[in-house]
């Protein structure tokens, strides 16, 4: 393909930028290298297309009638068979939205990348297939993921299951109701700053957060490299067990992983937690003008469950958990998403590895042409982060990255004493629906507000499970068990103990009805 070569115009906005002063002849000279230079573009793009571009596989995939789509959960469904045999035989699955399935249409919650069909399958969505799951469609998710709530998707709010005027949690949010409805076994879900968690959490499903690098994220579309993690989602532990256990592993792609260890979760589920030490997390309990005392009384009474179980319990401390490492997530996802998944075009540069150049390409041209149907939270992103970067110059990113290895020792100080701690997912119940044309601070704060408990283990990688724990006004609430890295099998053995002890929990009202 011909590449546009840059006019007078565009050197004197790119010269501006980097406040050069160049005379008509420099102009000329340099206009007449960028040609010599932009040959070898040519070049490359003519060896790309012979040698790794790849044609998208013919899928059938269809739209739900809205008669089936109650809860605005699905953005579309399929039927892709995998494996006749494997430890997912019989399962069903359905894939975030933010994930590639090769042949079906992929939107990421926003207008800005809808329409996109990838070519190629993500490496989770391979493995699951290889292990004899069926996967059923992509679920919707918030626009460009950037919302930890369920009203920001260009197709509309996804609806809690258990009270459709409420929010379900995102950005994974069709995942979790999906699971939650009983209209698939399981789900993925992506988890930048509690994306799996808490919708989990809010919709009544096990969600788990893998150590950072565990799981590749290649075909997965990016916010921030230092923060992106993709993991399982099911109605039981078992199941995000097995899930894990399928999709965990280098696959040679993902720059985030540096030789992950083996992980066999299924094999010590049913160990129990006899013996273990539990350490209540005081900072993420009782957070001021945030916590809900329901939601703390309900997960201090399902640790004493585990504490009869054999279990030991007393309180850990990790003085940065509260007030801080917000402070160090807002700095590192807002200059971090800037640069990356906006400037940056999702995948940015700098790294070996895994690039989606058809999906940079047609997210750098449709993201301006929708710029203005973006949502509040994601526009509240791009402002404040090109202001950050072109003005403080992404030293404050950098001050931020330099201060998380501090947050993750106060954490690794914790585990010294304690083999998990515990604390509440969300610090209070599923709040109402937003409306999409609400005022931009109401809009964004209740987009972003619910991150205390769940985005400090995006910075520091540490793998957390959100498993129900009880109602509260007729809404769940969940309990976060968290591990040291790569111990997500003993955070999952602490998961399923608890579960055997709670009992099934119940299913959402429409559920019931059936």
């Amino acid at each position: 393909m011909s590449v546009k070569r840059p006019s007078k115009a565009d050197f004197l906005i790119a010269a501006e930028d980097h406040g050069y002063h160049l005379s008509d002849s420099q102009m000329e000279s340099f206009l007449s290298l960028a040609d010599e230079t932009l040959d070898s573009y040519e070049a490359i793009d003519k060896l790309y297309a012979a040698n790794v571009a790849q044609q998208p596989p013919k899928r059938e995939y269809s739209k739900a009638p809205d008669a089936d789509n109650l809860h605005g959960a699905w953005y579309v469904k399929t039927s892709i068979a995998g494996a006749a045999q494997g430890p997912l035989a019989g399962k069903t699955v359905v894939i975030k939205d933010n994930v590639s399935v090769a042949g079906v249409p992929m939107a990421n919650g926003s207008l800005s990348l809808d329409g996109y069909i990838p070519s190629e399958d993500a490496t989770v969505v391979k493995r699951l297939l290889a292990a004899g799951a069926t996967v059923v469609g992509k679920s919707v998710c918030e626009d460009l993921c950037f919302s930890g709530a369920s009203f920001t998707a260009a197709s509309g709010p996804v609806k809690n299951p258990w009270d459709m005027t409420r929010n379900a949690g995102g950005s994974s949010s069709g995942s979790a109701v999906l699971v939650s409805l009983g209209e698939v076994d399981m789900a993925i879900g992506g988890d930048q700053g509690g994306s799996i968690r808490m919708p989990s959490a809010w919709s009544g499903v096990v969600g788990h957060k893998p150590t950072y690098g565990l799981v590749p994220y290649t075909g997965a579309f990016p916010i921030e490299r230092t923060i992106d993690h993709v993991g399982p989602m099911a109605n039981n532990v078992r199941d995000v067990a097995m899930m894990l256990d399928v999709i965990a592993g280098a696959d040679g792609l993902d720059s985030r992983q540096k030789s992950p260890p083996a992980v066999n979760c299924v094999a010590t589920l049913d160990q129990g937690v006899a013996g273990l030490k539990i350490g209540l997390l005081r900072e993420g309990f009782a957070i001021p003008g945030v916590s809900d005392p329901q939601v703390d009384a309900l997960v201090k009474a399902a640790v004493e469950q585990l504490e009869k179980l054999g279990a030991t319990v007393g309180e850990a401390s990790a003085p940065w958990h509260s007030g801080v490492a917000m402070n160090l997530w807002n700095v590192i996802a807002t200059d971090g998403a800037a640069y990356q998944m906006l400037q940056g075009n999702g995948y940015g540069m700098n790294v070996d590895g895994y690039y989606d150049p058809d999906i940079m390409s047609y997210f750098g041209e449709k993201r301006r042409e929708h710029a203005d149907a973006l949502s509040s939270s994601v526009r509240a992103v791009a402002l404040t982060g090109h202001y950050s970067l072109k003005n403080l110059h992404g030293a404050y990113y950098a001050k931020a990255r330099m201060l998380v290895p501090e947050l993750t020792r106060q954490y690794d100080e914790a585990f010294k004493h304690f083999d998990v701690l515990v604390m509440p997912t969300m610090a209070f119940l599923a709040t109402p629906l937003t409306a999409a044309d609400a005022p931009v601070e109401e809009y964004v704060h209740s987009a972003l507000d619910m991150l205390a408990n769940t985005a400090p283990f995006d910075l520091t990688g540490h793998p957390a499970t959100s498993i129900p724990a009880g109602l509260a006004d007729g809404l769940p609430v969940a309990m976060m068990i968290v591990a040291p890295r790569f111990k997500d099998a003993l955070v999952l053995r602490v998961a399923q103990a608890y579960e055997l002890a709670r009992g099934a929990f119940p299913k959402p009202p429409r559920v019931q009805a059936r």
